[in-house]
C-alpha cells in the first residue's frame, strides 16, 4: 500500500512536470521584429515640381506596403519595338542566369519545406532479425554459466515528436520562409536585371548600327571629296598636298568604321549570350536608332521604388537573421523529445505475428526524454552572439540597400532631365558644323579657302553627329535604367512570364 502511494506521488510529480512544460510549449524566444527607421525624405530630389494633387501626382512618399511580389508587367514594351520585345521573351525562357535563380529559388522552397517537417510527429517501420547473447550476470547466473545465443524477429513501428518548448522549431520554420521568400526576390531581381541587360545592350548595339550609317554616309562624301581633288590637281588646279589630305582623310574615315563594327560584334555577342545562345547562333540587322519620347512615372516612388526586388531581399534576410537569434535563445532551455516504439518481437519468424509477440516500448531507448543544458563551453553564448551580429549586418545591409536604391533612382532622374538640355544643344551642334562645311566646300570650290579648312569642318560634322548618335543611345539606355531602378515596370503593363511559375510566389512580407 505504500509502495502504490509512494509510485503514485511520483507519478502525479511526473504529470505535473510534463503538463508544465506543455504548457509553455510554442514560447517563442525569438525579438520582436521590426524594419528599422531609415528617415526617408518625402520626394525624389530630381522629381520636376508638379501640380497639387495625390502623393502618385507629385511624386512624394507614402507609407511603403507588401508589393515586392506583384507583377513587373512587361515594361519593355512602352518603348513599342517588336524586336526588342522578341529579345525580350528569348532571354526570359532561356537566359542561364534566370534558370539559376529558379533553381535556387525552388530549392529554398524545398528547405522551407524540410524545415516545417519539424511540426509533425516522425513515424518509422522496420523489419528484421537480430543475433544476441546476453551475459550470465544480468541474468543473475553465476559466473561460467552457459547462455546460448538466440535469434529475435522484429517488426515495429516507431514514432517521435520533439514539443517545441520555447519556440526552436517554430522560429527554425520562419527562418527558412523568410529564406525562401529572399530567394524568390533575389529571382525576380535577376530576371530584372536581365530583361533591363537585354534592352541595354540593345539600344547600345542600335547605336552603334546609327555610327555605322553615319560613318557610311561620311565614307561616301569623302569618296566623292577626293574625286574632286583628284579631278582639280591632275588639271593643275592645286598641289599634291591637298590630294594627300583628302586621301589621308577618306582612310581615316573608313578605319573608324571598321572600328565601329568591331564594337557592334561585341554587342552583338553579347546579346546573345543574354539570350542564352551562342554568338553564332545569332545575329542581327543593322537598324539606326529610333528614339522613343518614353515618360517613365518617377512620380510613384513610393509604389514603385518599395518593389525593388533586390531591397525585399535584404529585408527578407533581416528578417531571418531575426529568427536566428530566437533559436540561438531556445538552446538554453530544456528540449523535450517524445518516443515510442511498438510492434511484435519473437524467437521464431513462425511466431512472430501471434498476439502473445507484441512489444511496445515508450521513452528514448537511450538518454531520457527532458534534456537540460548545464555546460558546453561557451558554444551557445557564442552562437548567440554570433546571430546578433548577423542580425546587425543585415540591418546595415538593408540600410545600404535602400540608399544606393536612391542614388540610382536620383542619378537616372538626372541623366534624363539633363540628356533632354544636352541633346538640343548637340541637335544645334549639328546643324551648325553641316552649314559650316557646305560653306568651307563652296569657297574651296571657288579658292578662298585651303583645303585644310574643308578638312576641318569635315571633321567637326562627324565628331557632332557621333556625339548625337552616342546621346541618343544614351538617353534611351537611362531610361532603362531609370525602370531597373524603380523595380521594373508599373501597374497596367502585360504581365511577364515567369520561368518559375511551376513553384509558387512567395510574398515579400515587408
Amino acid at each position: 500500500m505504500i509502495m502504490s502511494y509512494l509510485q503514485m506521488k511520483r507519478w502525479t510529480g511526473a504529470s505535473m512536470l510534463l503538463a508544465a512544460l506543455l504548457a509553455v510549449a510554442g514560447c517563442s524566444l525569438t525579438p520582436k521584429y521590426e524594419t528599422p527607421d531609415l528617415g526617408l525624405p518625402t520626394a525624389f530630389k530630381e522629381t520636376p515640381t508638379q501640380g497639387p494633387g495625390s502623393p502618385e501626382d507629385t511624386g512624394t512618399w507614402k507609407t511603403a506596403t507588401p508589393s515586392e511580389a506583384l507583377s513587373r508587367g512587361e515594361w519593355w514594351t512602352v518603348f513599342g519595338d517588336p524586336a526588342l520585345n522578341d529579345l525580350e521573351t528569348q532571354a526570359v525562357a532561356a537566359n542561364q542566369n534566370v534558370a539559376a535563380a529558379a533553381a535556387r529559388l525552388k530549392e529554398a522552397r524545398g528547405l522551407q519545406q524540410a524545415a516545417r517537417s519539424g511540426f509533425f510527429p516522425k513515424l518509422d517501420a522496420g523489419f528484421g532479425p537480430t543475433r544476441e547473447q546476453a551475459s550470465a550476470a544480468s541474468l543473475l547466473e553465476p559466473d561460467g554459466t552457459n547462455v546460448p545465443e538466440q535469434t529475435i524477429w522484429r517488426a515495429q513501428a516507431s514514432v517521435s515528436y520533439e514539443v517545441d518548448l520555447f519556440g526552436r522549431v517554430a522560429a527554425t520554420a520562419n527562418a527558412s520562409k523568410d529564406e525562401a521568400q529572399q530567394s524568390a526576390a533575389l529571382y525576380r531581381s535577376v530576371l530584372l536585371a536581365v530583361q533591363a541587360d537585354v534592352a541595354e545592350n540593345y539600344y547600345k548595339l542600335r547605336e552603334l548600327d546609327s555610327e555605322a550609317d553615319i560613318f557610311t554616309q561620311t565614307v561616301s562624301l569623302r569618296e566623292q571629296a577626293l574625286k574632286l581633288v583628284q579631278h582639280r590637281y591632275d588639271d593643275g588646279d592645286i598641289s599634291e598636298l591637298d590630294l594627300a589630305q583628302a586621301k589621308s582623310e577618306l582612310a581615316s574615315a573608313k578605319a573608324d568604321q571598321v572600328g565601329v563594327a568591331r564594337l557592334r560584334a561585341a554587342s552583338e555577342h553579347s546579346l546573345a549570350v543574354l539570350l542564352g545562345k551562342t554568338p553564332a547562333q545569332f545575329s542581327m540587322a543593322p537598324s539606326p536608332l529610333k528614339t522613343v519620347d518614353v515618360t517613365v512615372p518617377a512620380g510613384l516612388p513610393s509604389s514603385l521604388l518599395e518593389r525593388r526586388p533586390d531591397i525585399a531581399a535584404a529585408e527578407r534576410s533581416m528578417a531571418a537573421a531575426n529568427e536566428r537569434i530566437g533559436i540561438a535563445r531556445a538552446a538554453y532551455f530544456p528540449s523535450l523529445n517524445l518516443t515510442g516504439t511498438g510492434g511484435f518481437e519473437s524467437a521464431t519468424l513462425g511466431d512472430l505475428f501471434k498476439w502473445s509477440s507484441r512489444a511496445f516500448l515508450l521513452g528514448p531507448l537511450a538518454g531520457t526524454a527532458l534534456t537540460v543544458p548545464i555546460f558546453d563551453g561557451g558554444a551557445r553564448s557564442g552562437n548567440l552572439a554570433k546571430a546578433r551580429a548577423t542580425y546587425e549586418e543585415q540591418v546595415a545591409n538593408y540600410r545600404q540597400q535602400v540608399l544606393v536604391a536612391f542614388q540610382e533612382v536620383e542619378d537616372n532622374l538626372s541623366n534624363l532631365r539633363l540628356l533632354d538640355d544636352q541633346i538640343k544643344q548637340q541637335d544645334l551642334a549639328v546643324s551648325a558644323s553641316e552649314r559650316a562645311e557646305h560653306l568651307s566646300q563652296t569657297q574651296y570650290t571657288e579658292g578662298s579657302v585651303a583645303y585644310l579648312d574643308v578638312i576641318d569642318s569635315q571633321r567637326t560634322v562627324l565628331q557632332a553627329q557621333r556625339a548625337s548618335a552616342q546621346l541618343a543611345g544614351a538617353q534611351m539606355v537611362s531610361r532603362v535604367d531609370l525602370i531597373r531602378a524603380l523595380g521594373g515596370g508599373w501597374q497596367g503593363s502585360p504581365a511577364t512570364p515567369d520561368p518559375a511559375a511551376a513553384v509558387p510566389p512567395v510574398a515579400s512580407g515587408w
